[in-house]
């Protein structure tokens, strides 16, 4: 095979890969001994990120953008008119040795169309992890992408050579799928990802007694939603989120706005992408549930089945919740603290350690790091000075915007980042 037919399969395979954002490793961590090649830190190889918060340091392909499917909202479906190609199992191993030793990545993100049938496609990516830490002793980051539909021997398989595994639902909700992908069954989806978690449990718990238990998806598995391409709300879409991290125990849920890609009755139309800020607000929300505390039914509900694009949402949460506040920095405990606007994890542990030595003012807490053109609307500390205090939600939050400086601007833009 020519060079410059590699050349073209890549970008053709790697542009077809755009599309998928849950390429996250961390919590892998494949230490190197006897001079192998390659190895993954504990806090995981993705070290470079785009301004979204992508992580940039991996290979990441499609073994092929052939597929069997005509899902609405894909770009591979069998019915668009693109140009196509396949990789041979030995020409993905040769691509990521090769970059690996030229230092352009850290590891591997291998999806693939389906072709042929599920069962086929898995074997053809379990193949070149297997080739990758077999022949080549690579000990570098390999996130492979669960074929919907593969048996669970496969995924077995797949979970012994794979730092993660991942299978993406595609849409929210099981209406969607049916409207989208009439061909696919949502069991499709949700028996991968249930095996995957009960070997993962079951290897955790041999690791106990046998010690020479290999490792299985020591990363977890993950897995993606499209935005925007049905009309979920925001809370049909957490409510599915949570539901994935309750019983399949998800390390990741990652949320990406639908590019249309394709003139369809079903589909928004052509130009009208999902804004950026949408996807930024669900990554926040998520994060407020993973870990601050928040129950999904506090941020979304009936009332509230939106997001607002105007303010993060625990902002959002508190001029709802007006008559919790305002809360006393020096006797509140970390879950009120946490609930603050403008306090993050950091900041909470740094106010409950500092205030054992004494009672804490608006200069500490502006030392602590926190905040106060958003905090200060909510909390009361040890101070002498009392400003007038207006309570009512709508102008709290138009003051807020107001006062948002080009300099916070910039500062929270990269604070939305870290939410992917």
């Amino acid at each position: 095979m020519s060079f410059e037919r590699i050349k073209e399969k890549l970008n053709i395979l790697a542009d077809a890969a755009k599309y998928d954002v849950s390429c996250s490793s961390s919590g892998s961590k494949r230490t190197n001994t006897d001079n192998k090649l390659g190895d993954s830190s504990g806090m995981g190889i993705c070290h470079s990120y785009t301004e979204d918060g992508r992580c940039v340091s991996l290979l990441k392909i499609l073994m092929t953008n052939y597929c069997i499917f005509d899902c609405a909202y894909c770009v591979t479906r069998k019915s668009n008119d693109i140009k196509r190609a396949a990789f041979k199992i030995q020409e993905v191993v040769d691509l990521t040795i090769n970059f690996y030793r030229r230092n352009y990545i850290e590891g591997l993100f291998l999806s693939s169309g389906i072709f042929k049938s599920p069962d086929y496609t898995m074997e053809r990516l379990i193949a070149v992890a297997k080739k990758l830490r077999t022949e080549e002793n690579f000990n570098g980051y390999i996130h492979l992408k669960s074929i919907p539909g593969a048996s669970d021997e496969l995924m077995w398989e797949a979970g012994l050579y794979a730092d993660r595994l991942s299978v993406n639902i595609e849409v929210p909700t099981i209406s969607g799928l049916k409207l989208l992908a009439p061909e696919k069954k949502h069991d499709d989806f949700t028996r991968p990802m249930l095996k995957v978690k009960n070997e993962i449990v079951r290897h955790k718990e041999e690791k106990k007694v046998i010690k020479s238990t290999p490792k299985y998806a020591p990363a977890g598995q993950s897995t993606q939603m499209i935005i925007g391409a049905t009309g979920e709300s925001d809370k049909d879409i957490m409510y599915s989120a949570t539901h994935y991290y309750k019983n399949y125990n998800m390390k990741r849920v990652y949320y990406s706005g639908y590019v249309p890609v394709a003139d369809d009755s079903r589909l928004p139309p052509i130009g009208s992408q999902v804004p950026m800020l949408r996807e930024n607000r669900l990554y926040q929300t998520d994060w407020l549930l993973r870990f601050y505390g928040f129950g999904v039914g506090e941020i979304l509900n009936k009332e509230h089945p939106n997001l607002d694009i105007d303010v993060d949402p625990k902002l959002s949460w508190a001029l709802r919740n007006l008559h919790l506040f305002p809360v006393d920095i020096n006797m509140a405990d970390k879950a009120m603290l946490a609930r603050v606007p403008g306090i993050g994890m950091k900041s909470v542990h740094k106010i409950v350690n500092a205030r054992r030595f004494r009672k804490l003012n608006w200069n500490h807490l502006k030392n602590i790091g926190i905040a106060l053109n958003r905090a200060k609307y909510f909390i009361l500390c040890d101070s002498s000075h009392w400003e007038h205090r207006d309570w009512e939600a709508a102008k709290i939050k138009g003051r807020i915007l107001q006062n948002s400086t080009g300099k916070f601007r910039k500062e929270y833009s990269s604070q939305l980042s870290l939410f992917n």
